[in-house]
């Protein structure tokens, strides 16, 4: 493991290892020179400032490039005033880009202050040829340009920008590469996210994720729980498992195991009290699966099951491959195996050729499943996607006119779901304290439900009873028991 590196025995001098990730130990050590030299010019140590824009993928992404900024030297600034600044890239909608440009913008005035500031920008929109040509020409101060696939390479092009001073741009276009064993930084001591397979084989017709992350790639499960047993080990009671298919996950390895078959092996990692994951796809969500779940005592009791649409269709023209009727018998499936899960979605309002029929089957939908909560979104065109050139875009008025409706109605099934379980005393995970009211803390419960309560900091980290006083649509107010 990266814990166990003595940095300082590796000679570089030498040339740089070709094997993964001794190659990035070494240019660790690099960088970690020029962190001491900065360090005898400045009295301090050089500060480093993550933006992520996007997905909880891309948020562990940016744990990675924390982990090997820390070891390296760098200590961790949330300032964009800091010596370095990494902007994590998402491009799932087009404003998303914009957005990111908008703040380079901002950093360049702080960079003509400060000339010695580094600027490096990665992530999803870095997958783009027409977004690095803009950062080439237009934003020629930015130092660092990096994609989805040389995430791990942060060291390397560092210490590449270092020496030769210049722009540094390495964006692979795909890779069957998966490094382990590097630094990581978590945002939090008790709960982490865990990669167990990365890209997607979907190819929605509105989504641009296959193009900038990848065919799909799975990790040895051997590997996925090696992280596990050393989380659980450093505290950690709490794991979301990521993919952006995860009932995909095990299909691409030499040796396949399937997704259920994996969750059983995680579950008999000591230590570990609650296992989430994100996201499985209805098309393929296995009754092996649903039966794992169903006995396990550690599989968290919810489940995020995307539609999109409630028209057939709609999801044909999406290409989601299943029917209103297969995914609504996948949540009887679902609710006849385990009738407390809570099970939320995401919903699209105003794909193209959406009628007003259409809508009212997404609605028929939701007042079927009962949602516990759900992430609505107005359709975004999005350039390099089939959906954007297809014909009968909605107008702006009527998509904004359904969208409130669907709202109305995901937020009143809500709260009556709810209120089912006022005054009942239930665990709570508590996750830190209350932005708005220092003097409460704010946690989840096991069906991801967030809870608010009075407490103090000790809090923070620990499974405790809570009786929920108040219902606030999709949300509790919870008293804490002794």
């Amino acid at each position: 493991m990266y814990n166990e590196i003595d940095f300082d025995k590796i000679d570089i001098n030498a040339e740089p290892p070709v094997n993964e990730p001794d190659r990035q130990y070494y240019f660790m050590a690099k960088c970690r020179e020029w962190v001491w030299e900065f360090e005898r010019e400045n009295k301090r140590r050089p500060t480093a400032c993550i933006q992520t824009f996007g997905c909880q993928m891309n948020a562990r992404d940016s744990e990675k490039l924390m982990g090997v900024l820390k070891a390296i030297g760098y200590q961790e600034d949330d300032s964009e005033k800091a010596d370095l600044v990494i902007y994590n890239t998402c491009t799932v909608r087009e404003n998303a880009n914009q957005k990111v440009y908008g703040r380079l913008g901002f950093l360049q005035t702080l960079k003509r202050k400060n000339p010695k500031m580094k600027i490096a920008i990665c992530g999803c929109m870095m997958q783009e040829k027409d977004e690095i040509e803009t950062i080439k020409k237009s934003y020629r101060f930015v130092d660092i340009v990096f994609g989805t696939h040389n995430i791990y390479q942060l060291a390397e092009l560092l210490d590449r920008q270092i020496q030769t001073q210049k722009q540094t741009i390495e964006v692979w276009t795909d890779t069957e590469k998966i490094v382990e064993d590097l630094p990581n930084q978590r945002k939090f001591l008790f709960k982490s996210g865990v990669n167990i397979m990365f890209g997607c084989n979907n190819f929605c017709s509105y989504c641009i994720v296959p193009y900038v992350r990848g065919r799909e790639r799975s990790r040895e499960p051997g590997d996925i729980i090696s992280e596990i047993e050393h989380l659980a080990a450093d505290g950690v009671i709490e794991i979301m498992l990521l993919g952006q298919n995860v009932n995909s996950y095990g299909k691409t390895l030499e040796k396949p195991i399937t997704f259920a078959q994996l969750l059983q092996k995680v579950e008999e990692v000591e230590g570990i009290e609650r296992i989430r994951f994100m996201t499985p796809h209805p098309k393929d969500l296995s009754d092996e699966l649903i039966a794992v779940m169903a006995q396990s005592k550690k599989i968290c009791r919810q489940i995020h099951l995307p539609i999109q649409s409630g028209s057939t269709r709609i999801l044909k023209r999406m290409n989601r491959r299943y029917t209103k009727e297969q995914y609504l018998a996948l949540v009887e499936k679902i609710r006849t195996a385990m009738p407390d899960i809570s099970i939320t979605t995401d919903i699209i309002v105003g794909f193209p050729g959406e009628t007003e029929e259409d809508f009212l089957e997404t609605l028929d939908v939701v007042r079927r499943v009962r949602y516990d909560s759900a992430f609505t979104f107005i359709y975004s065109k999005r350039s390099g996607t089939p959906a954007a050139e297809m014909e009968d875009q909605i107008p702006e008025e009527i998509v904004k006119e359904r969208f409130e409706r669907l709202l109305m109605e995901v937020q009143k099934i809500s709260s009556e779901l709810t209120k089912k379980a006022l005054g009942k005393t239930e665990l709570v995970l508590i996750e830190e304290q209350n932005i708005q009211n220092p003097e409460m803390v704010t946690g989840r419960l096991n069906n991801n439900t967030v809870v608010h309560l009075v407490g103090g900091a000790e809090l923070i980290g620990k499974i405790v009873p809570v009786k929920l006083t108040e219902a606030k649509g999709f949300y509790y107010i919870g008293e804490g028991c002794d």
